[in-house]
């Protein structure tokens, strides 16, 4: 296991900062992935959103100042380019984000990189019927079990909004999932 405050001194010193780049890269790589694409929902928007987020990651690593943890403070990003690639793509088609996700979720069964059965094609479409908060903290705690303290710092919230939200999103899914 690597040391983070190892990692984050090798990232920021100019002789051993490639190496720890793709250190990072091997530590976090699959991780910020799975939570990109529950975001943007196509692998190949995901991609585009991962590569990104480690390009912003590169050139801001010294202006990361260690109040919250590194994996954190990546998620952050991720979370808010993905937010933004997909007010971009939504933008540029003109429909809405929540049109874009639907017809994102629409389009997963032809999706080769989708490997899910039809009960998790059916959670993804009850998931995109939720505001976007509720969409993020119900993917971070169902999927990515991250605690409501590390992602009030990811989301720059309290833990008791996070928890309302969550708990408002379990019972908006359950209601989708009882009536579709």
């Amino acid at each position: 296991m690597i040391n983070e405050k190892d990692l984050i001194k090798r990232l920021t010193t100019k002789a051993t900062q490639e190496a720890a780049f793709k250190d990072l890269l091997q530590l976090y790589k699959e991780r910020l992935y799975w939570h990109i694409r529950k975001i943007v929902i196509t692998h190949d928007d995901a991609d585009d959103v991962l590569q990104n987020t480690f390009i912003k990651v590169f050139k801001n690593i010294n202006s990361f100042k260690g109040e919250s943890k590194l994996f954190s403070w990546m998620y952050r990003i991720a979370t808010n380019e993905a937010i933004s690639f997909l007010n971009k793509k939504s933008k540029i088609l003109q429909v809405s984000n929540e049109t874009l996700q639907q017809q994102a979720v629409s389009n997963l069964k032809s999706d080769v990189y989708f490997n899910g059965d039809d009960i998790q094609l059916k959670l993804q479409q009850a998931i995109t019927t939720l505001p976007q908060k509720q969409q993020l903290v119900f993917n971070m705690k169902y999927f990515d079990n991250i605690k409501y303290k590390d992602m009030a710092n990811i989301l720059d919230t309290s833990e008791g909004a996070l928890k309302a939200s969550y708990h408002l999103a379990v019972k908006k899914i359950e209601d989708y999932l009882k009536t579709h």
